[in-house]
């Protein structure tokens, strides 16, 4: 199986130029109230206390156990505290913070259906922002500002693969107009998926779901601080983190042709499922990749087999490090089998 036409030019946008995706569906919430930093602070897993205003940050909230009930970004907008998630995980989200904000000064606002958010995802995004709003957010991911184009008002935040753009929900068609006019060329979501797996990030409801600790997906350096003090599921995360390694980590595969979802990963003897393809994708550059929680007895340059049939080149993320020799292996039959 091969990339489509459609599919190959989206990712040329994409990847050469700035492609656009509407992503309004997000789950979004804001909390306002002289608590809110303190509250959100003992409840996830990132130091909330210390974010400045036009800053932002990644977080997982979890269970008393450790296991992920979803994650989020946290920006702080000089005054309030603004946050999104994966629609999966809102419900989860909005039931948390009502359930333990008795008792600080904390209000909760639904955001979901008033604010649009638009995706630029490119080398050029920060060209095409510049030259219409004539001003940036900082250089660290999830750094945001308030600007305005062709008079509409946006807060623009930085991602780990372009510009994100926050609007009141009525101004979303407008502002895509505009993107559109200045340069942006709307692309699919399978090519963002696309890029989301070559780099390596897993999807909360996707990839993830509450059987996660966060280190067995590899978010301990992006969304877990373990100077900050306790929060809700901390012990068995701080526990796993200096004392043990995690049963199982997410892990990249590459193969021939483009693997199912939901297929299991195993060994030539097929006594033994190994993991679960969860993100499958082809991508005109590195050809069919995946992703999948692999047990830590399966180590980078094994060759598994997905769905019986299937062979499957295990290897680290993100798929293009230049560290990861095992990575450039195009033949199974070079590396050893479980």
């Amino acid at each position: 199986m091969t990339a489509t036409s459609t599919h190959r030019t989206d990712y040329r946008v994409a990847t050469e130029g700035i492609g656009l995706v509407d992503r309004s569906a997000r789950g979004k919430l804001a909390l306002t109230g002289a608590d809110v930093a303190e509250f959100l602070h003992g409840q996830v897993t990132q130091d909330i206390r210390s974010l400045q205003p036009g800053h932002g940050a990644y977080a997982a909230f979890l269970t008393n156990k450790g296991k992920m009930l979803g994650d989020m970004r946290v920006l702080n907008a000089d005054g309030e505290l603004l946050l999104d998630t994966e629609r999966v995980a809102l419900q989860p989200l909005f039931n948390m913070i009502r359930s333990y904000k008795l008792g600080y000064d904390v209000e909760l606002h639904k955001r979901t259906l008033e604010s649009g958010l638009l995706s630029l995802i490119g080398p050029l995004a920060d060209d095409l922002i510049h030259a219409t709003a004539g001003s940036l957010p900082g250089p660290a991911e999830h750094d945001h500002s308030p600007i305005e184009l062709d008079g509409i008002s946006a807060r623009v935040i930085r991602t780990d693969l372009g510009l994100d753009l926050l609007c009141a929900a009525q101004d979303t068609e407008a502002l895509t107009s505009t993107l559109v006019a200045a340069g942006a060329g709307p692309i699919g979501e399978d090519t963002a998926e696309t890029l989301r797996v070559e780099s390596g990030r897993p999807r909360y409801g996707i990839d993830l779901d509450d059987s996660v600790i966060p280190q067995e997906a590899g978010l301990n350096e992006r969304a877990v601080s373990f100077t900050k003090g306790c929060y809700v599921g901390q012990e068995t995360v701080a526990r796993l983190f200096y004392r043990g390694k995690p049963n199982r980590e997410l892990r990249g595969l590459r193969s021939s042709i483009k693997l199912p979802v939901g297929a299991e990963l195993t060994g030539p003897d097929e006594d033994r499922v190994f993991g679960t393809v969860t993100s499958s994708v082809i991508s005109p550059r590195l050809g069919a990749l995946a992703l999948a929680l692999v047990r830590r007895e399966v180590p980078p340059g094994t060759t598994v087999q997905a769905a019986g049939e299937l062979d499957a080149l295990v290897v680290e993320l993100p798929f293009d490090r230049p560290d990861a020799a095992v990575n450039a292996v195009s033949d199974p039959n070079e590396v050893n089998r479980t």
